[in-house]
């Protein structure tokens, strides 16, 4: 059965499963990064917790570059190019996007929850599949009908209400606040071009190249930016459980979340798979309520509850924008 659906071009069923099972496992780990970023933010700034983080992926992302680099192999005495070189153009997108990617959207993204909750900003992470539908209709010409304009209208209202909806501070003592909330809705519009950027790059060169090498080239301007503004990261005073935080936010859930997602929809229909990237805003914010001791006031879970329908509606439609790269 499963030779006869190959044959027809149709994926075999198990790698269905398990090409949905990555994708959802690749969203239960992006929802546990706000909380391992706010464990670390109690013992450092935003500049050297995120640095810390992209360090350990980059640890991940270094084989995944080795293999991705271009290289020719000989058959039958003949040399065959089985990876594309890249050119200067290509070269100079993948830096752009890089610095857009990595070090403007995480610093802009982690200042922000450094002013938040893990719920409110979580819950703002949820506005990113109406980004990418509204992105596909300004840039890629796609149409949103009339559902999708419903679905972008209650989004917009649902981070209204989340914002406006409460200030009161959680057991760890921080409050949501307007500044930090609109920080993480900034940083996922950069996210919006970072993601269009390197999509045209993974038309040449394939997702896991683009996504090594864009998260090392980021890494490396991040490193430069945050030691020249915030000096050398710290390391004698850092306890075990920033440690483990670092580690857990950088393996598990930018370099481990990257090789899941992208095998994921390699499998499954990608329109199909987005649905998944709604774990995060929910997960995210249960275990800021449950861990972190965050409060969320009813218009809050009002807004959250728009925000995640939104998403649901445009991911589960079968549109053809594609967020194969968003990394958190």
């Amino acid at each position: 059965m499963d030779q006869e659906r190959t044959q027809q071009g149709r994926t075999p069923r198990n790698l269905n499963w398990l090409g949905y099972g990555a994708c959802a496992m690749a969203g239960c780990l992006w929802g546990t990064g706000f909380f391992f970023g706010k464990l670390a933010l109690r013992e450092m700034g935003v500049g050297h917790m995120v640095l810390y983080r992209f360090l350990f992926a980059s640890l991940g992302m270094l084989p995944i570059a080795w293999t991705a680099r271009p290289r020719r192999e000989f058959q039958n005495g003949l040399v065959g190019t089985i990876r594309p070189a890249w050119t200067a153009r290509e070269i100079g997108v993948l830096l752009l996007s890089a610095v857009l990617g990595i070090p403007i959207q995480f610093l802009l993204q982690f200042e922000g929850l450094a002013r938040t909750t893990v719920s409110h900003a979580s819950l703002m992470v949820g506005t990113m599949p109406v980004l990418l539908a509204l992105g596909a209709t300004i840039f890629a010409g796609e149409r949103l009908d009339w559902v999708g304009w419903l679905a972008l209208g209650g989004s917009t209202v649902g981070a209204a209400l989340i914002v406006l909806g409460g200030h009161e501070a959680g057991a760890a003592g921080v409050a949501p606040s307007l500044t930090g909330d609109l920080l993480v809705v900034l940083s996922l519009t950069i996210a919006l071009g970072w993601i269009l950027m390197n999509k045209s790059l993974m038309l040449v060169h394939g997702p896991l190249a683009v996504t090594a090498y864009g998260i090392l080239a980021g890494t490396l301007m991040l490193a430069a930016w945050v030691i020249a503004v915030d000096g050398p990261p710290p390391v004698a005073r850092v306890s075990m459980t920033a440690w483990l935080a670092l580690a857990a936010s950088g393996v598990l859930c930018t370099a481990t979340t990257t090789l899941l997602w992208n095998w994921g929809i390699h499998h499954v229909p990608a329109s199909r798979a987005g649905v998944f990237l709604n774990i995060e805003p929910a997960l995210g914010s249960v275990l800021g309520v449950e861990l972190l001791g965050d409060k969320l006031g009813p218009f809050a879970w009002v807004g959250g509850g728009l925000i995640l329908a939104a998403a649901v509606t445009l991911t589960a439609r079968g549109h053809d924008f594609d967020p194969e790269v968003l990394l958190d």
